[in-house]
This record gives structure tokens, C-alpha cells and sequence, in this order.
């Protein structure tokens, strides 16, 4: 394979879909054509090219489905041909037996088709009529970089990316067939910055049902009918999180944008952190393993959450954290998370053995400053000896010390004393909902918070430090959207973010009436209470009991409905399931 070039021009193209699949692929042509002239060498389409993605019943999908190796196919096959560029479209496709995929295709630059993969995760009402994938997507290497694709619900959930990644792809290519605001808001651009890799996403406008049904299907979903339209804003984001290229939410475009392809093998972070290498595979096993029976919750309804940001920095940091502590305590905040290692100059750790024994100080210093009425407990994270050597470790601090540690469970450039990492995520069950700790640098791994969930956790507490924008414009955000967590996150203010208080909503699952809010557009997207650049507590309130529904459409659950049999690319068991 020759070596990729270091500079790729991609083009998301935005358009209509409607029931004539001749318009449809006339439609496609045309918006290739717009391109052309931008000398693209990589075009991504959007979901469902071949027909609006509504069915009558079983025999109407596999009807208006195409065939690989039919004429609509093959003429997109030639028009890349025709203009010397890779590109990726997403159909439905008939397969053996009598059954339908939403299916991924990619054809190189003579039009030779180059690879093929089918959806993993059905939105909704497509699960009635289209059969899921049997197998990962394969990660392409061409001359232009290693390419992986997916489509519209896949990247929702962060399974199918991180799957990509791990196995070394540079772009992701991404078709959807969406109405929900929060795909280019949130789902989109965090994939690329949490993988570090380019996203292509080219999404539709236009009605997604047809005409004469919009009516009564925005009735049966509990929707205005003005959502029935493609979302749009089709995009390319770079391996920052930075949107290099949008489209608007309405009408056809072309968008287009140069790629850097060495920014997609970058996986450091500004402490030296590679967030590659750094990944722990033999955690993450209870990803892979099949869906558990729901456990009985016994989450609050509400509870007041809050950060708190000190002023100072230093010694006297310790008494001021105590005051604030206990005020917080005594106005009813029931979960207040602080900064990581805020009890330590900067945070900085230059003499364990000394950093140790002022935790120690701290930790009994924020257990006494908890009044007895009450029940609120305190997140922080300290230092502690483990064996020969140190560990960085977050706690949750009631009246009684300490009820809960946790380790830090991946490397961290910024800590390079520490000699122990954890071996689990813990959790601990609190008077109003089961809650977990996630240290520093956890925060980064999605697979850190998929292990929370799966424990039925419904709080997390997160004492951090900001070093990328993105970690708290999409990153915690979307850990909260794709997990159903409340999350609350602590850091020092910086260049990068400040504290949030991150809470799911109640109102969650399409085709259900919503309660405390009319549908916006936004379906996942979670209620986030910013604190300010300065100093103080910032409170807000999170859900416990929100945790327990992960239904986002009828037979499509963002946790249980994980492709969790083709996972094995993040658990480190790819080689034995070959």
C-alpha cells in the first residue's frame, strides 16, 4: 500500500431523499457532480440514498432495497470512476433469505467497489425491517489514509467508532438519515475528538416520511410535524473536535475540507498522554458480554448537585475547600464534586510521600466539616500510598471518611508517580442512587463511563482537569447522553473549560408523551450547568432515576442495544474471536 497522502480534500453532500429510487439516484449524481469541481478525493453521501426510509410493510422495503451488483450501485460506482474519487454511500440492500440491510459501501477511484458493512445499531422503526450487522466493519487502507464507515445510530453510541479506531483508521465516514439536532451538536464531533481521527458526516434534509404521512406519524411520535425534516448540518471535524466545515440545517450543500492527515496520528494529549496506548483492554470485558436482566433501582427522583472552584491555591486552600463544604452541605447539596488534587499547589504532585500524608489531612479535613443533619458527600481525588509506591485515587467522603476509592485506572502523562492503577470501577449505593468515582484522565475513555452503566450507576462524580476544549464541550456531555449518566465534573478553571453539573433528562424516549419539556430537536443532548470562570460553588439538579430508562426508540436502547458481539477490537479479544 502506497503511503497516504498527507493532505485529503473531502466533501460531505447534503440532500433530499424521496419513494422514486430513478430521482433519488439522479439526485445523487447531480450533488456528485457539484463536487467534482472541488477536485474531491473523498465523497461521503448520506443514509437511505435509494429510498425515503419508510416502509409499508416487509415486502415493500426488500422491494424499494437495491442489489450490490444492480444498476443503481453500479452507476454510482462509475461516477466515482468518472471523477477519480473514493466514495462512500449507505443503501438499503437485499441480502440472503429474504432480508434487508442499511448497508455501507465503498468505492475507490476506478470505481472498483472496495469494501462493504452493514449497520450495527437500528434506530426505531427500522429494527422492523432491517436485520442488524453480523460483523464489524472492516477499516480500509487506501493512498489516502485508513478509512472506516459507519451510519447515523452507530455513532450515537461511541462502540462502533472506538472500534474503528482502535484498529487504526484515520477517517471516519459517516451517513445518517437523522431529525435530531444533537447529532451535529454532540455526536458527531465528539467522535473525532475522543478517537482523535476525522469525521466526514453528510447527513439529509428534506421530509423523512413521506408527504401524506407526516401528519400522523409526528402524532404517533410525539412530535410537531416541522421534526420530520433531515437535520442537516452535515460536517467535517478534525481529530480536535474542531468543525472544519458545516452545512446549513436546511437545504442541499456541499461541504468541503482539507484533511491533515498526520493530526489523525496524534494521540497525545497536551500532558503526553497517549490516548491509544494508554487504553486498558482486560477492563473492559463487561462491555463485550450479552445485556443483563434490568436491576431493580433505587434511585431519587431529584437531588441537588454542585462544583465548587476554589479561590485560592496552596495551604490555606484546605480551610476555605471545609467552609465551602459545609456550607454546601447545609443549603441541601446532597453530591459536590471538587477539582482533581485541589488541596495541592496547582495540583501538582512533586514529593508523593508528602502529597500522601496532606491528602490524608484534607480527607479528614472535608469528612469534619460535613454537619451531621443531612446527607451530602463530597467527591475529591488525593494521593495515597499503594505498596511500594503511589496511586492516584478519587473518593467520595461522607460524615463517617471516606466510603468509596477508586484508582486511577489508565496512565496519565500528568502523574508519572503514580505506580498503581486500579483494577475496576467501583461503585458504592448512596441514600439516593448507586454512585461511581471517575478520576482525572479517566474521564477521556468511553469505555470508563460504559463500565459505570453497566453497574447501574445513575451519579458520577468526576475531579478532573481540563486540557482540551472538547473535554467539556462534548466530551462529559456525551458520557452523560450515551449512558444515561448524571455526571457532575470538577476542574480548576483553565484555556480549556470550567466546572459542570451534566443532568439527563426525564423526558427521553420517542414514540412517549414528554413531560417537562416540548421536543426541541434535541433527543439525547443533556441539561448542563456551567460554572462561571471564577471561583464558587455552582449547583443544579441531576436524576437519578432518569438513569434507569436508556430507551431512546421503540426496541433501540443506547446501552443494551450496544453491538456488544462485535466489540472485540476495544475488549483485546479481536485475535481470538478471528
Amino acid at each position: 500500500m502506497p503511503t497516504a497522502s498527507p493532505r485529503v480534500r473531502a466533501a460531505a453532500l447534503q440532500f433530499a431523499v424521496g419513494p422514486d429510487l430513478d430521482d433519488n439516484l439522479a439526485t445523487c449524481l447531480r450533488l456528485i457532480d457539484q463536487a467534482a469541481p472541488h477536485r474531491p478525493d473523498l465523497v461521503v453521501l448520506p443514509e437511505f440514498i435509494n429510498h425515503i426510509a419508510w416502509y409499508t410493510d416487509a415486502a415493500h422495503c426488500h422491494q424499494v432495497a437495491v442489489e450490490l451488483d444492480g444498476p443503481f450501485l453500479g452507476t454510482l460506482a462509475a461516477k466515482a470512476a468518472e471523477h477519480g474519487c473514493y466514495l462512500k454511500v449507505n443503501v438499503t440492500l437485499r441480502r440472503a433469505a429474504g432480508q434487508v440491510t442499511g448497508t455501507n459501501i465503498l468505492f475507490g477511484p476506478d470505481g472498483q467497489r472496495l469494501a462493504v458493512n452493514d449497520k450495527q445499531v437500528l434506530m426505531g422503526n427500522e429494527n422492523n425491517f432491517l436485520t442488524p450487522a453480523s460483523e464489524a466493519g472492516p477499516v480500509v487502507r487506501t493512498p489516502i489514509g485508513a478509512l472506516g464507515m459507519y451510519a447515523c445510530m452507530d455513532g450515537v453510541i461511541n462502540e462502533v467508532a472506538r472500534g474503528l479506531e482502535v484498529r487504526g483508521a484515520q477517517i471516519l465516514l459517516n451517513s445518517l438519515n437523522s431529525f435530531a439536532h444533537d447529532e451535529a451538536s454532540l455526536h458527531i464531533p465528539v467522535r473525532a475528538a475522543e478517537n482523535k481521527v476525522f469525521i466526514v458526516a453528510a447527513n439529509k434534509v428534506g421530509g423523512l416520511v413521506p408527504s401524506d404521512l407526516v401528519e400522523a406519524v409526528a402524532a404517533r411520535l410525539k412530535i410537531a410535524p416541522h421534526f420530520l425534516h433531515g437535520a442537516g448540518e452535515s460536517q467535517i471535524v478534525a481529530p480536535d473536535g474542531t468543525v472544519l466545515a458545516k452545512a446549513p440545517r436546511t437545504g442541499e450543500a456541499v461541504v468541503v475540507a482539507d484533511l491533515e492527515l498526520a493530526q489523525a496520528d496524534a494521540k497525545r494529549r497536551p500532558d503526553g498522554t497517549d490516548l491509544l496506548t494508554s487504553r486498558r483492554p482486560e477492563l473492559y470485558g463487561p462491555i463485550g458480554a450479552p445485556p443483563a436482566a434490568p436491576a431493580p433501582r433505587r434511585g431519587a427522583a431529584e437531588i441537588a448537585a454542585a462544583v465548587y472552584q476554589p479561590a485560592g491555591d496552596g495551604p490555606a486552600v484546605v480551610a476555605e475547600i471545609a467552609a465551602a463544604v459545609s456550607a454546601a452541605a447545609r443549603a441541601g447539596v446532597q453530591f459536590l464534586v471538587l477539582p482533581e488534587l485541589v488541596h495541592l499547589p496547582g495540583g501538582r504532585v512533586t514529593d508523593p510521600a508528602a502529597a500522601a500524608a496532606e491528602s490524608a489531612r484534607f480527607s479528614a479535613a472535608v469528612a469534619a466539616a460535613l454537619p451531621p443533619e443531612g446527607a451530602c458527600f463530597v467527591v475529591a481525588s488525593i494521593v495515597e500510598a499503594a505498596g511500594a509506591g503511589y496511586t492516584h485515587t478519587g473518593v467520595l467522603i461522607g460524615r463517617d471518611g471516606v466510603r468509596l476509592r477508586q484508582p486511577q485506572l489508565h496512565t496519565a502523562g500528568r502523574h508519572p508517580w503514580v505506580t498503581d492503577l486500579g483494577r475496576e470501577l467501583r461503585t458504592v449505593d448512596l441514600p439516593f442512587g448507586r454512585a461511581a468515582v471517575i478520576v482525572g484522565n479517566d474521564a477521556l475513555y468511553p469505555e470508563t463511563f460504559r463500565l459505570a452503566t453497566l453497574q447501574d450507576v445513575e451519579v458520577v462524580g468526576v475531579p478532573t482537569t481540563l486540557l482540551e476544549p472538547w473535554e467539556m464541550t462534548t466530551g462529559l456531555l456525551e458520557r452523560a447522553a450515551e449512558n444515561r449518566l448524571n455526571v457532575v465534573a470538577a476542574a480548576r478553571p483553565g484555556p480549556a473549560g470550567t466546572s459542570a453539573v451534566i443532568a439527563i433528562t426525564e423526558d427521553f424516549t420517542l414514540w412517549t408523551e414528554w413531560k417537562n419539556r416540548p421536543f426541541d430537536g434535541n433527543i439525547t443532548y443533556p441539561a448542563v450547568t456551567r460554572a462561571a470562570a471564577g471561583p464558587g460553588l455552582t449547583r443544579a439538579s441531576v436524576y437519578p432515576a432518569a438513569a434507569a430508562n436508556r430507551l431512546i426508540s421503540q426496541r433501540t436502547d443506547v446501552v443494551d442495544g450496544r453491538p456488544w458481539r462485535l466489540v472485540q477490537a476495544l475488549t483485546g479479544t479481536e485475535a481470538a474471536a478471528l
